[in-house]
């Protein structure tokens, strides 16, 4: 009984994707371990008849209501409306344009979805997903110098969702697995350009993802070797002695999401975005 959840609606309004948005309710919602949000999302909602439609699905689940709406009138309207229906609403994003208005000392745009214009950096962040899925598990070994990170690691040191990650922040990126006795490209070691970064765990999680990864493997396949522990634990000796030879640096993904692992990988270079 203890560990019984309780479960709220969590509706969230945005006027673009709802990415800011969705992100900034997990977080919070995040931090209540006995409450469980059943999510409401509304993408793009820029006129008052896509507002109401809206509101009255909020008037038959009512809960938290967090917005992101640039727009004066809809954000009024929100506003008026939630507290007729007596719920809780909250704008996330106009405390921050208030702040940078009285710091900057100029109004604000209010522009719809301004953080996703096709610009340089939108372009930018395409070729390097394009670069990180034509170099993902070492392919096209010739062209690592062009990379800005490379990931090296053994099997399920989650090496492509990492790279993915970065690729999405503009940072071209390739991974390259560590097989004992097989030696990495020497295009690698020639490389001047990337940072190389080695990804280790422990044995017990890397045992436990294999485990999951060899119950959808095809007939015939034998997994003892892959998902013996005394053997990962040799895999990952030959990782980190491999690593400090070459003074590449280490990050344990073990306790870390993907998110504070591709944190970790720009802390280490600052001049990456």
């Amino acid at each position: 009984m203890e560990n019984q959840k309780n479960y709220f609606h969590l509706h969230l309004i945005s006027d673009s994707t709802g990415e800011t948005l969705i992100a900034a309710g997990r977080a919070a919602a995040a931090q209540f371990q006995s409450s469980h949000a059943l999510e409401h999302v509304y993408p793009l909602i820029r006129n008052r008849k896509q507002l109401m439609q809206v509101m009255e699905a909020i008037d038959g689940a009512p809960g938290i209501v967090l917005y992101t709406i640039v727009d004066r009138e809809l954000s009024d309207t929100i506003n008026a409306q939630c507290k007729e229906m007596g719920v809780p609403c909250v704008s996330v994003l106009e405390p921050v344009i208030d702040l940078f208005q009285t710091y900057l000392g100029a109004p604000s745009r209010r522009r719809s979805g301004a953080q996703h214009v096709m610009d340089a950096d939108y372009f930018a962040r395409i070729d390097a997903l394009n670069f990180t899925m034509d170099h993902d598990d070492g392919q096209l070994p010739a062209d690592f110098n062009d990379a800005d990170v490379v990931l090296i690691g053994i099997s399920r040191t989650s090496k492509t969702p990492t790279s993915i990650y970065l690729a999405n922040r503009g940072i071209k990126t390739a991974n390259i697995p560590i097989v004992p006795g097989v030696p990495l490209p020497d295009r690698l070691y020639e490389a001047t350009t990337p940072l190389v970064v080695g990804l280790i765990a422990t044995a017990d999680r890397i045992s436990q993802v294999r485990q999951h990864r060899v119950l959808g493997t095809t007939l015939g396949f034998h997994g003892e070797d892959y998902t013996d522990r005394a053997s990962i634990s040799e895999e990952l000796k030959y990782a980190r002695a491999l690593c400090t030879r070459n003074s590449w640096p280490m990050i344990d993904v073990t306790r870390r999401s993907i998110e504070e692992t591709a944190a970790a990988i720009v802390a280490l270079r600052p001049r990456l975005r």
